[in-house]
């Protein structure tokens, strides 16, 4: 059977890394999403690759930025793709054609300010897989319906310290608190400034990841009640609407399933307003608090520092995405977690494909299935309504039902 083509739905710095025109100023100067299926195509594991924006205006930067910045770094690799809507037109409606023209089998990935709900092909959202709670339900009964395989772009998944701190959570008895915290300069609000505050917000752009792994660490807990908390003042300096929270703080309970008296903490705190130059690019830690222990990781310094003239010290992450060519000149980061949570996505559509595998296998696996993410969406949505309305939200869940009062 032929790999699957894959669409790439949006066309910003997570895909491309080209942003207002030029390379980003971020650590993902070429992108992520189509870097690391540009080379899973040269490895023989997908097929053709397409991308759909809204502007196809911007199609010959980005054509040039990644002639420059990939093919010219890694041996010539193949960056070409079938772009929609054409160089000259503006169609919000594209990513419509650029369904239609998919083979059977193949692969979408999402990466916009809001998600769109496509239950056609298996697609990958990044993170949460929506902004509801009855949304995110709706598409798993739809998903369900068609046979699509959705996966959630919770890549700190496969991050192996917070992989195996998981694991290792098992054995830490009843789950009591979970503190994290996660944070990007304010140089990201003038990337994010279309949407920032209008079509999203920082907490799910950030906190959505510790959200999951939280999650993915307590399956015998489930969430109950959400209040919410927001800084507010920089962002709207810096030029965004108003209403943008510059720092977003989710208190969660969290209750053991079989045994209702046993109650745990959950504060999770994303900003994007954290001081520009401050060495990392993304602060991101937990501490874990167990009946039998804790864990703690700290992922902003990770004992690799770069210091030059221009830029000053840098905490480096290498471990996300490696962009340094391997000893043959070709892309040498497969075992980045960013590269690596793709890969995996796309070899669970091909298994999908060849029958090798049924949705509710990898259900039961630990990866961010749809079904595997009800409870991150269910915490995000109550917080964006605690801030909302000024008050705790309920989330109430039994089986498959879940709702927010």
């Amino acid at each position: 059977m032929a790999p699957p083509s894959v669409l790439m739905v949006g066309t910003g710095e997570y895909t491309t890394g080209f942003v207002g025109g030029a390379a980003s100023g971020s650590d993902k100067k070429v992108g992520v999403v189509g870097l690391s299926l540009f080379d899973l195509r040269r490895r023989g594991k997908v097929g053709d690759l397409s991308m759909v924006g809204v502007s196809g205006k911007k199609y010959p930067g980005i054509r040039d930025h990644l002639h420059r910045n990939i093919s010219q770094v890694y041996n010539g690799l193949d960056v070409s793709f079938t772009s929609y809507p054409a160089d000259d037109q503006t169609d919000p409606d594209a990513y419509k054609t650029a369904i239609d023209a998919l083979p059977k089998g193949s692969a979408i990935t999402i990466f916009t300010p809001t998600q769109r709900t496509i239950p056609l092909p298996s697609m990958r959202l990044s993170g949460p897989a929506t902004q509801k709670l009855e949304d995110h339900l709706a598409l798993i009964e739809a998903a369900r319906k068609h046979g699509v395989f959705v996966f959630v772009e919770h890549h700190k998944r496969f991050d192996p310290a917070y992989s195996d701190a998981r694991a290792k959570a098992q054995s830490l008895g009843d789950f009591n608190y979970f503190y994290s915290y996660m944070s990007q300069p304010k140089s990201q609000l003038e990337t994010f400034k279309a949407w920032a505050g209008k079509e999203s917000d920082i907490s799910y752009y950030l906190n959505s990841h510790h959200i999951d792994i939280n999650e993915s660490m307590v399956p015998d807990y489930k969430p109950v009640r959400v209040t919410a908390t927001a800084s507010q003042g920089i962002a709207a300096e810096l030029g965004c609407v108003p209403e943008t929270e510059d720092t977003i703080t989710l208190l969660v309970e969290w209750r053991r399933r079989d045994n209702p008296g046993k109650i745990a903490t959950g504060v999770y705190t994303a900003s994007w307003t954290a001081p520009q130059n401050a060495g990392v690019h993304s602060a991101q830690y937990f501490h874990y608090l167990g009946a039998k222990g804790e864990i703690r990781v700290n992922q902003a310094k990770r004992s690799y520092d770069v210091t030059t003239d221009e830029g000053g010290l840098v905490w480096v992450n290498p471990f996300y995405m490696r962009y340094a060519p391997d000893e043959e000149g070709n892309f040498g980061g497969q075992t980045g977690y960013g590269y690596v949570s793709f890969e995996k996505f796309i070899d669970a559509v091909t298994a999908v494909n060849e029958g090798r595998v049924t949705l509710d296998q990898l259900d039961a696996r630990p990866l961010p299935t749809l079904r595997n993410t009800i409870g991150t969406t269910a915490i995000l949505h109550a917080g964006r309504k605690s801030l909302d309305e000024r008050r705790p939200v309920e989330i109430v869940s039994e089986g498959d039902k879940w709702e927010l009062k």
